[in-house]
């Protein structure tokens, strides 16, 4: 049986199937998020798509599914963040969304942060490591339920989620992660986070090593 990180060492971007993200907005207008040439490409769907050109069956189905990380730590899809019922179910008081192109569906009854962040490989997820964290931490503060979410509750958003575990927990990555992966367990971050996210983690040893040695001399 293959441990995490041999998983990750054996992980090779030919094997990975053509894949498209269709986001729904609140307008009822769709837009279709498709990768090429290591770009990501965004585009107003017109007609109805059969899902064969995206390389998967299209699931029409909600994505309602909410991990819970902690009593007060929630991470799921646009589709939870969009069910008041489901946020009203879980007490959620404040939405961090990092989706890209998914409005915000409750103003007047939750606190929200959106930050557009893209699902790409070369995007610099720990550039927005620090203004989550303190919305998070906000929520915490005043004893509130935060959901984090993206447009699939997959990538964005449980990078960002196993990054403020990472942080404010003093846990290392492969904790972090089954963490996550236990309490949502679609979550996959796309391979440039996860090479992030562990970069972090050494970042973080290295820091601990130089406050160490400050303080024996």
């Amino acid at each position: 049986m293959y441990s995490l990180n041999q998983e990750i060492k054996a992980f090779s971007r030919n094997n990975l199937r053509k894949q498209c993200t269709r986001v729904t907005t609140l307008t009822g207008k769709k837009i279709i998020e498709t990768w090429k040439d290591a770009r990501i490409h965004v585009v107003e769907e017109v007609e109805p798509s059969s899902g064969g050109g995206c390389g998967y069956v299209q699931d029409l189905s909600s994505d309602l599914q909410v991990g819970v990380i902690k009593p007060w730590l929630l991470l799921g899809s646009q589709d939870a963040a969009h069910d008041l019922d489901t946020l009203k179910k879980n007490k959620v008081t404040h939405i961090l969304n990092v989706a890209y192109g998914v409005e915000n569906a409750f103003l007047s009854d939750f606190t929200y942060k959106s930050i557009s962040i893209l699902d790409l490989p070369e995007t610099n997820i720990l550039s927005y490591f620090p203004e989550c964290f303190e919305f998070i931490e906000e929520a915490k503060r005043k004893d509130g339920v935060v959901l984090v979410h993206c447009n699939a509750g997959v990538s964005r958003a449980a990078a960002i989620v196993i990054g403020f575990l990472m942080n404010s927990e003093q846990t290392s990555f492969t904790s972090a992660f089954s963490l996550v992966k236990n309490a949502r367990p679609s979550i996959c971050p796309n391979s440039g986070f996860m090479e992030q996210l562990r970069t972090y983690q050494e970042g973080k040893e290295s820091n601990k090593c130089d406050r160490i040695q400050e303080n024996s001399s």
